[in-house]
């Protein structure tokens, strides 16, 4: 029995070799292992738990007359996608439509545009989750390291009750 703790307790050897002869030549073999982790890291706008607000004010003279209003504040947030697990699926959601009080102004009166049409803004809808974008890998097989500003933009198709109408999309990336 004392035998069998001293084999448990004998050291790993490395691989050895030995030579003689002439012209002498020995070899030793390791193996190497790396583990990397599957990770996304997304951002869109502010780094750290800053949350960006996209304000868009409408002069009240063109208040519904279809033309475009370029927001005031936060109009192009720089988005950075990363991610080792191939294709990344990005989508938009949301709770509501942009509300204040008892009036709402449609989601489809927020224009959205890219500058990399490969990490292009999802889909945003009144309520729930829309259409996902797939964000392919650009490095390799499996890694997605993709840029972009996404500007937003109020389409200003309609007259609406004056007041400040506010909502929140949530966009994710997630490997499906």
């Amino acid at each position: 029995m004392a035998s069998l703790g001293l084999i448990a307790m004998t050291p790993a050897m490395a691989e050895s070799d030995f030579s003689t002869g002439a012209t002498p030549s020995a070899s030793a073999r390791v193996d190497f292992e790396v583990n990397i982790p599957r990770f996304i890291r997304f951002q869109v706008g502010s780094a750290g738990a800053t949350i960006d607000e996209v304000v868009f004010d409408v002069a009240a003279a063109n208040v519904g007359d279809g033309t475009d209003v370029a927001a005031t504040t936060n109009g192009t947030l720089a988005v950075s996608l990363t991610g080792n697990v191939g294709t990344i699926s990005l989508d938009a959601t949301t709770t509501a439509a942009l509300t204040d009080g008892p009036d709402t102004i449609s989601w489809a009166e927020i224009l959205t545009s890219s500058s990399d049409a490969a990490l292009d803004v999802p889909a945003i809808v009144d309520a729930g989750t829309g259409g996902a974008e797939a964000i392919t890998a650009n490095v390799g097989t499996r890694v997605v390291a993709r840029t972009a500003d996404w500007t937003f933009g109020y389409d200003n198709s309609a007259v609406y009750g004056a007041g400040t109408y506010t909502g929140r999309v949530t966009f994710t990336a997630a490997n499906p």
